[in-house]
Order: structure tokens, then sequence, then C-alpha cells
């Protein structure tokens, strides 16, 4: 496994530790339809939220969340309507990003956006 897959896995392992310990219930891990994907698909109080995980060795060329551009965003909205399409979900949707640095010392640090973005009407459902 190429070195940035290994420390992109650690950092998804890290986000479903820290979500779970701030109580979500996390539903999916890498949830693909079709060419579309999703990290995590957790669950948390009446929400069904949509966790973007960006992992780094280090923040020398900026945070890990900065790579969460528009395009991403609308990706993971679509990946988000076509799960919900087909699980049939009531929860009101939010989309989180969790934002991992791998430190040497092997603690990561986690720096966690809830709501960090929200689905506009240019968006379309996929």
């Amino acid at each position: 496994m190429a070195e940035h897959n290994r420390t992109g896995a650690e950092g998804e392992q890290a986000a479903c530790r820290h979500l779970e310990d701030k109580g979500f219930e996390v539903l999916e891990r890498n949830w693909k339809h079709g060419k579309l994907e999703v990290d995590i698909v957790a669950r948390h109080e009446r929400f069904i939220v949509f966790v973007e995980v960006k992992t780094r060795s280090s923040n020398q060329h900026g945070e890990p969340e900065e790579a969460v551009k528009k395009g991403k965003r609308s990706k993971l909205i679509k990946a988000a309507n076509a799960y919900i399409q087909l699980t049939g979900t009531d929860l009101a949707a939010r989309f989180d990003i969790v934002s991992v640095i791998m430190h040497p010392s092997g603690k990561p640090y986690i720096h966690h956006i809830p709501d960090a973005f929200y689905p506009t009407i240019h968006d379309k459902p996929f």
C-alpha cells in the first residue's frame, strides 16, 4: 500500500474513533454508489451526517480541510442524495469535515468541523 493511502486509512480510522467518542453512530465507511463516495456516513442525534475526511502528515502546505473545495463538495452532495434515496432515511442531512494531521509521535491532531458546508439550489442531485 502506498504511503499516502496508508496515511489516509489511518486518518479515517482516527476520525471514526473520534466521532464515536462524541456519540456518533458510524453507519458506513467508504460508502460507494457508482463513482460517488462518502468517507463516513454516521447518525448523530436527529441527523444523518456525511463526513469527508482529509488526512495529511503535516500542515506544511495548509490545513487538510482546505482541500475540500467546490468540486469535492458537489460530489459529496450528490453521493448524499443517492444515499438518502437508496436508504429512504428521513433524518435531516448534515455535511461535516474531519481534518486529521498524523504526527510522527503517533497521536493525531483531529479537527472536526460540523456543518462545514450546505448544499445550494444550484447543486444537481446526481
